[in-house]
């Protein structure tokens, strides 16, 4: 597998962005893991950070590279900073970049990545477990599968967001707190509106650590999730919110994803 440490303008941002891609490369070791390299339509998971992680955390923190590399598929990890995957009041407009801009500098910067949508997914981790999420909910024709790992996929609890940040960080996100319930940001709305618009839905996987503070919310929305009928996997093992969990979990995720 080939790691890359990219760069890139965003026009959405109006800043440069960093990013980590995973690819696959043939090689041939005598010591290692030997890969086979993949020229054209080559699977995506779009990889997402949590609160004071970046681009780097996922490589850092887990073995990613090693366990994509069975599955020939490329990773695609950018930094979103604080903005919670939200085009935000101070006019920060991340969703918009992680949900139309960064697809199009990703297939033009790696035209072997595939276009298709049964071979694209989403996966993240707290903070970015609520945007792969979201991901699935609002941009359902681009996406197969998504994942959330110890979501943060439920918002209307205004009490449990101020034990995390205070108020003028989420106001500066999402506008006043007691507006995020049925906005645009709200994973609920989003369920509704697209079972409503008939579209066909991704496969939803959840899961989360019963020792972790957020393991009520990923419960709730898979039960929420399964009660408009769509397709969701719901589980469960011991574990905090912590990199332990994370790092085992993920290769579930990745099994998951190639299921049929």
């Amino acid at each position: 597998m080939a790691f890359l440490q990219v760069n890139v303008y965003s026009n959405v941002l109006q800043m440069e962005v960093a990013m980590n891609v995973i690819l696959p490369q043939t090689t041939h070791k005598n010591i290692g893991t030997e890969t086979v390299g993949v020229t054209e339509d080559v699977p995506v998971m779009y990889l997402l950070h949590g609160m004071g992680g970046n681009h780097s955390v996922w490589e850092r923190r887990t073995s990613i590279e090693r366990y994509v590399a069975e599955y020939q598929m490329a990773v695609i990890m950018p930094s979103t900073d604080l903005g919670f995957y939200t085009d935000t009041t101070y006019d920060m407009n991340y969703w918009t970049f992680v949900s139309e801009e960064l697809p199009m500098i990703v297939h033009e910067l790696f035209p072997q990545i595939t276009n298709k949508r049964e071979k694209t997914f989403a996966a993240g981790l707290s903070m970015g477990g609520y945007g792969a999420l979201k991901l699935g909910l609002a941009k359902p024709e681009h996406f197969a599968a998504v994942a959330s790992l110890s979501g943060a996929v439920v918002l209307a609890d205004v009490k449990s967001l101020l034990l995390v940040r205070n108020e003028a960080y989420w106001q500066g996100v999402f506008g006043p707190l007691d507006h995020i319930q049925g906005s645009v940001n709200d994973p609920l709305r989003l369920l509704d509106e697209l079972v409503a618009s008939g579209q066909e839905a991704p496969r939803f996987f959840l899961a989360c650590g019963t020792e972790d503070d957020l393991y009520p919310a990923s419960q709730y929305m898979a039960h929420k999730l399964e009660q408009k009928n769509l397709v969701v996997t719901f589980e469960e093992g011991p574990g905090k919110h912590d990199w332990i969990f994370w790092d085992a979990w993920i290769q579930r995720v990745l099994a998951w994803f190639n299921e049929q």
